[in-house]
């Protein structure tokens, strides 16, 4: 426990642990199918397209469940909340196994694990408010969206691995019992906030989500921000999702894109770890946006035109090193400029921008491809244009009066 004007409690980082386990066994059931999706069209007798269904009821859901489930973090806490969407995940998934060989009650389990997503991942930045420090926000939020990253790498490696050995409902069986595991380690452990404040007064999480909400949808940084994620979680989304698709015109290998596509998160997680950790230290935000922004994009260009595996791969890195810094950076950002709006709710909105637009950017980039040759540049190109509208937005916004407040 460290002294100043306030206490902080080296239990925050138990607490963070747990979270970061409820994030990851969240996000693996979501990407569970991506790595197989032949493999699990032909076990279920169905098409390509409804397993991927599967994935993009995630996307769906959240979009209507969002906003409630932000009220929810804002009016009960961590506990209540991130509950709810630990018991879900821990209930569904287990279900999705149990009921493994039906793809008609496998997606009513999916949906059900998709509706305790934003749950989760919404309360990011409540987490970090409850339990850590102003000087320590971006840090812990950055390891909140490291989680995500790790469930998606370890969803797309390890599913392929458990389907050869134990079959699909094997798999989905394991998984069904780690989901459950998850959920009864949160209820253990996590308490809802620290016998006292983690930081000054002025520094607090808030209250009143609906009255914060009007007035964050008022603040113009913040409205420029969400324009920001709009783009930048939206073009993740949409390469993420048609990675192989992108890949294949030039010659490369479904191998070769699914390891393209997992360094591209690999890089994400040395970046969620190292940039917000230099913002924390240096007092900054918005800089590091910009650097961001600008790095993702140069990243994006080598993603969309090499031709060379190396040079693809390093694009790759770059593009996941940048880009997915930028999420947790951009959270803890928002919360920030958003001051007295709750957290859960800058979360949620944020979030929600990225969920509208990757819909969009992913039906997109499958309509206006060649009808041809199947390449995506063309797609890819003009979203280039909007990551560069993006780093043009970045230049216009204001540092954090909050942050600014803790220097020295």
């Amino acid at each position: 426990m460290e002294e100043t004007s306030y206490k902080v409690y080296r239990y925050r980082w138990i607490v963070l642990l747990i979270f970061m386990g409820v994030i990851v066994v969240n996000q693996l059931l979501w990407i569970t199918f991506a790595s197989i999706t032949g493999s699990a069209a032909a076990f279920y007798g169905v098409s390509d397209l409804s397993i991927g269904l599967l994935s993009m009821s995630f996307m769906i859901v959240y979009i209507i469940v969002s906003i409630p489930a932000s009220w929810v973090i804002d009016t009960y806490g961590i506990r209540v909340a991130i509950g709810i969407g630990a018991a879900l995940t821990g209930i569904f998934g287990l279900l999705r196994g149990l009921l493994a060989t039906s793809y008609s009650w496998v997606l009513v389990a999916q949906i059900g694990v998709a509706i305790g997503q934003p749950f989760i991942l919404n309360a990011v930045t409540k987490v970090a408010a409850r339990w850590f420090p102003i000087q320590e926000r971006a840090t812990a939020s950055g390891l909140g969206s490291l989680a995500m990253y790790l469930g998606i790498v370890i969803g797309l490696v390890l599913t392929p691995y458990l389907t050869i050995r134990s079959g699909i409902a094997g798999m989905l069986v394991i998984y069904g019992f780690v989901s459950v595991v998850a959920a009864l380690v949160f209820f253990g452990l996590v308490r809802e906030r620290p016998p006292t404040p983690p930081c000054l007064p002025g520094q607090e999480e808030r209250a009143l989500m609906f009255d914060g909400l009007k007035q964050t949808l008022r603040k113009r940084d913040f409205l420029l921000l969400m324009l920001i994620f709009f783009i930048g979680l939206g073009v993740f989304n949409g390469v993420t999702t048609w990675i192989e698709n992108i890949m294949r015109p030039r010659g490369f290998s479904i191998t070769q894109a699914g390891l393209t596509g997992g360094l591209m998160i690999i890089g994400g997680i040395v970046g969620a770890i190292i940039v917000p950790a230099l913002s924390d230290r240096l007092r900054r935000r918005v800089p590091f946006i910009i650097l961001a922004l600008a790095g993702a994009m140069l990243g994006f260009v080598g993603v969309t035109y090499a031709l060379s595996y190396w040079l693809l791969l390093t694009s790759a890195f770059v593009m996941g090193f940048f880009l997915l810094s930028a999420g947790p950076l951009g959270f803890q950002y928002g919360a920030e400029i958003a001051y007295p709006t709750p957290e859960g709710t800058s979360n949620g909105l944020l979030l929600l921008m990225g969920q509208i637009s990757g819909i969009i950017f992913i039906f997109g980039m499958d309509i206006f491809k060649s009808p041809t040759t199947g390449s995506m540049t063309v797609p890819l190109v003009v979203l280039i244009g909007l990551m560069v509208l993006g780093l043009l937005i970045g230049t216009r916004l204001q540092e954090s009066a909050l942050i600014r407040g803790s220097d020295g």
